[in-house]
């Protein structure tokens, strides 16, 4: 793998496709400009998030004339891109598409839809039920969105699939105040993940989160590179939009998995085995 990528941090229009378009249009073009071969998008970076009765209105088939147009770009440059997707079932899904070559290469649909605090993602979006990777031709990556990071069955999968990038996409909102700090409590938590992330499963994590103001609720923004060792290679300061290129390889990849060779080493029989278990109810 030998990846040079932007991670874009946009602040949507709520509801308004067609300007969010021309804004990845742009993003994409720079992009391009820059000397990248891979753009990430945030979470619902073509809608916006706090959508409720605009859900339906908004919802993009994959063939639709917007995801043409970034087809058409994915000519030039791999595009990672969040919206609403009209599923082929006719269910509404909060998805990421990975466009490369004119195609579509893979699209995940989030897992683990946020139903606590001011979150209740579950009245407008059906589930996905998978964490597949898949190959591109700058390597192989796996998409989390959002919540589906905070749950680490979800990484573990990508892990044992030989991920070499993990790319998530979010739309995390800015809360607290970390003890003692200045950093928000939602960065903190953030950071510690993604740091772990990288480090657990040895592997680059690409994180792109939005920023702005919508319904009344701040998105904090910290778009970052964190490499396989936990290390921090890139971030967007500040509240504004904005793009950080990075370049990430598998010289770090190998540096890693050598020194610790913690995939060697799992044993997923074991978690199997023990999910069983708990299934018949903690018997032996």
């Amino acid at each position: 793998m030998d990846c040079r990528l932007t991670v874009a941090q946009t602040n949507p229009a709520l509801g308004n496709v067609g300007r969010n378009l021309e804004e990845h249009v742009t993003a994409v073009e720079a992009a391009i400009a820059a000397g990248s071969q891979l753009i990430l998008f945030p979470e619902l970076s073509l809608t916006g998030y706090f959508l409720k009765d605009q859900t339906a209105e908004v919802a993009l088939a994959l063939d639709s004339r917007e995801i043409a147009r970034l087809l058409e770009l994915s000519r030039r440059i791999s595009i990672a891109v969040g919206f609403v997707e009209r599923g082929p079932d006719g269910r509404i899904y909060n998805s990421c598409a990975f466009l490369e070559d004119g195609r579509v290469v893979h699209v995940h649909r989030k897992v683990h839809l946020v139903t606590y605090g001011m979150f209740d993602e579950m009245r407008e979006f059906a589930a996905g039920d998978s964490f597949a990777t898949f190959q591109s031709r700058h390597g192989r990556f796996g998409l989390m969105i959002c919540e589906d990071v905070w749950h680490v069955s979800s990484g573990y999968q990508h892990f044992l699939d030989g991920v070499d990038a993990m790319l998530i996409p979010s739309c995390s909102p800015g809360r607290g105040v970390a003890h003692g700090s200045k950093e928000l409590a939602s960065e903190r938590l953030w950071r510690t993940l993604l740091e772990a992330h990288g480090i657990l499963f040895q592997t680059w994590v690409v994180y792109s989160n939005r920023v702005g103001w919508e319904d009344g609720v701040f998105f904090w923004g910290g778009s970052r590179v964190i490499d396989p060792f936990g290390i921090e290679r890139g971030r967007i300061e500040g509240l504004e939009t904005g793009r950080l290129e990075a370049h990430i390889t598998s010289q770090e990849l190998r540096r890693a998995r050598v020194a610790t060779p913690l995939l060697r080493d799992s044993k997923p029989w074991l978690l199997q085995k023990g999910i069983e278990r708990i299934g018949r109810g903690r018997g032996a």
